[in-house]
């Protein structure tokens, strides 16, 4: 893959675009330290560092950049003092993930038209430059409409005549349907223009506009389905909301697009290591011909783009740094991972009366599960660059007491019964209450932490990649398109690879398709992965399950709904283990495992119906009085 340099005057040339003319002679003088847009417009070279620049800039919610915002909804705990409010604010913001950049529709605007008017480029180049701009442009509405709704739709260059009359600049927002429209017929435009590749990964190509196009389609097609659920979420001109006469549309657009993908054979899943739960990790890490994935953000560490993912969260016992672990999944989404038969199941720290099990081996309670749960969670005493996770909470004692510390691997002298002497009471990792880097869920993250050695440091950092789009999606967007058209053994069909890969070896039916196994689906296999909010939006299940209501460890003792979509997920939970002790008993040196509440966590989180389409502040407003305001709002 080619690296991606990125040229300081890129900026420049986008920003400026022509030099304004002026009466004296020095200022016509061409600048020595730049290039005039005609120089950038010959040189291939130029050009791709202006486009780089225009890719460097796409935006996401929810990546490795920015750790924290993973932790926003039920999927993790943010062990972290400054993050620890993630838990405490009751309501969503309504602009908690607005977005509204025109400044870098702008420059994708003039970028396209410079490309146009070239002469000096060769056809092949020129038009790849074009349809790299169109694909990011598309990106750029698709990342606006999924949480504006719809927007102003500008797509040339707009240039202020100094009137005093700037009404002429104001463009009113579009429909919402309109906005996906234009992303759908972009994608489909440029698809045959750009590189049919698999081996292209950081740069836009046939694949990664079928990608978008199928994901972009289906989120149409769900606002138009389920969208009746939420009415009142609507604007009379359809700036928000889309009919659902629309819906079967935009589901057979999605699944088209899937189908082209999947027909042309170049991607295919990830299946380099036997270990299946090792295998999946290594999905996310491994950049040598990895054949699953289709568009990711790239990270090198010679032209020094790196991140600090592994350092913010690697486990505290064996960091590189003395930082990490502040990336704890919950048990909310721990427990969702099925069992290999097929069946959801509480994890069984209690059994029916109520008494606690005991387990030989502390991993031995989350045996016999999707082996996605290990790839994407580092469970108490599993490995993490050749070193043991050392996730304890403590010691039980017969009548139920506890004896722990409030310090990383803590030690004490002449604590336990009859057994004099010193002795470690927790975990090097914790999980110890409100001490931040320790596992306070009683997990660490997996997906996405680096295993090279120094990708924990300061000064190295990790050059993993943030995927966007993979093959995997791609699957399950062909499986909630087809059920949706009311093809159940398709869908079915499309989820086997990837539950086979996962080790479930027992194929669902055409009677196992539902939408909760669709969600449960995406929820296990895309988990940390920036699809939870804009899933759970689109349909309109974000008020239901994030609906205000607290919750409590027989939420998850007795769990019998962990398979509903829309069961309550407002509060996040964590299952610590001890080291069971009573000298003689035949469970002494088991371990026990206690459902908790991490005590930050003090308000359930609440998503109101404005929360469906983010604020659109008003300072966007006083400067362009045709735009009308979201809904609830």
């Amino acid at each position: 893959m080619k690296n991606i340099r990125y040229a300081w005057f890129a900026i420049v040339l986008l920003t400026f675009g022509q030099s304004c003319k002026k009466d004296s002679e020095y200022l016509n003088k061409q600048p020595t330290n730049t290039l005039s847009v005609e120089a950038t417009w010959k040189d291939p070279n130029l050009v791709l560092s202006v486009i780089g620049d225009l890719y460097d800039r796409y935006p996401d919610f929810q990546t490795i950049e920015a750790w924290w915002e993973f932790t926003d909804f039920d999927e993790a705990f943010a062990s972290n003092g400054g993050d620890y409010g993630r838990h405490q604010n009751a309501e969503f913001d309504y602009g908690s993930w607005n977005w509204w950049d025109y400044a870098y529709i702008r420059d994708l605007n003039v970028f396209l038209k410079r490309g146009q008017e070239a002469t000096a480029l060769s056809e092949a180049d020129k038009n790849r430059f074009i349809a790299e701009a169109r694909f990011i442009r598309a990106g750029v509405y698709f990342e606006l409409v999924k949480r504006m709704g719809g927007v102003p739709l500008i797509t040339e260059p707009m240039e202020y005549n100094y009137s005093g009359d700037p009404t002429y600049l104001q463009h009113a927002r579009a429909k919402e349907s309109e906005v996906y429209d234009f992303v759908i017929s972009e994608l489909e435009a440029v698809k045959n223009k750009l590189p049919n590749s698999a081996s292209t990964q950081s740069r836009a190509t046939k694949g990664a506009a079928l990608a978008m196009e199928s994901r972009a389609a289906l989120y149409a097609a769900s606002i138009a389905k389920y969208g009746v659920s939420t009415g009142q979420v609507s604007l009379p001109g359809g700036e928000v909301g889309i009919p659902a006469s629309m819906a079967t549309a935009y589901y057979q657009k999605s699944l088209q697009a899937a189908k082209e993908i999947i027909s042309d054979g170049q991607y295919s899943l990830y299946k380099k290591n036997p270990n299946l739960s090792d295998n999946f990790s290594s999905l996310f890490t491994d950049k040598g011909n990895n054949p699953e994935v289709i568009f990711a953000k790239d990270f090198k560490l010679k032209t020094n783009k790196v991140h600090g993912y592994t350092i913010n969260n690697q486990p505290r016992s064996s960091a590189e740094e003395q930082q990490g672990g502040r990336l704890n999944p919950s048990l909310n989404l721990v427990q969702s991972f099925e069992k290999l038969d097929n069946t959801y199941a509480s994890l069984a720290s209690v059994d029916a009366s109520g008494n606690p099990v005991y387990y030989t081996g502390i991993t031995d309670i989350f045996a016999g599960r999707d082996a996605r749960l290990a790839g994407t969670v580092i469970l108490p005493g599993t490995q993490f660059k050749n070193k043991t996770v050392d996730i304890w909470a403590g010691y039980m004692l017969a009548n139920g007491t506890i004896i722990t510390g409030d310090n990383f691997g803590q030690t004490k002298k002449d604590v336990l019964p009859g057994k004099p002497g010193t002795v470690q009471v927790v975990g090097a990792d914790g999980p110890i209450d409100g001490l931040e880097f320790s596992a306070q869920s009683g997990f660490y993250v997996r997906k996405y932490l680096d295993p090279a050695t120094g990708s924990g440091q300061i000064g190295t950092r990790s050059e993993v990649w943030w995927i966007r789009y993979r093959y995997a999606e791609v699957l399950l967007n062909a499986a909630e398109a087809s059920f949706a058209l009311g093809d159940a053994q398709g869908a079915a069909d499309y989820l086997k690879p990837v539950r086979d890969r996962a080790g479930l070896t027992t194929a669902l039916t055409a009677g196992d398709m539902s939408l909760d196994r669709l969600v449960h689906e995406r929820r296990v296999e895309l988990a940390f992965e920036g699809h939870e909010l804009w899933d759970m939006k689109r349909w309109r299940l974000a008020d239901k399950a994030w609906n205000g209501n607290a919750m409590s460890a027989a939420d998850f003792t007795n769990a019998t709904n962990i398979g509903v979509a829309a069961r309550t997920n407002t509060q996040v939970f964590g299952l610590w283990a001890y080291k069971y002790y009573n000298p003689g008993d035949a469970n002494d040196g088991k371990y026990v495992f206690k459902v908790v509440k991490p005590s930050k966590v003090t308000a359930a989180h609440r998503f109101r119906l404005g929360n469906y389409y983010s604020l659109i502040n008003q300072d966007i407003i006083n400067r362009n009085p045709k735009i009308v305001k979201n809904p609830n709002q």
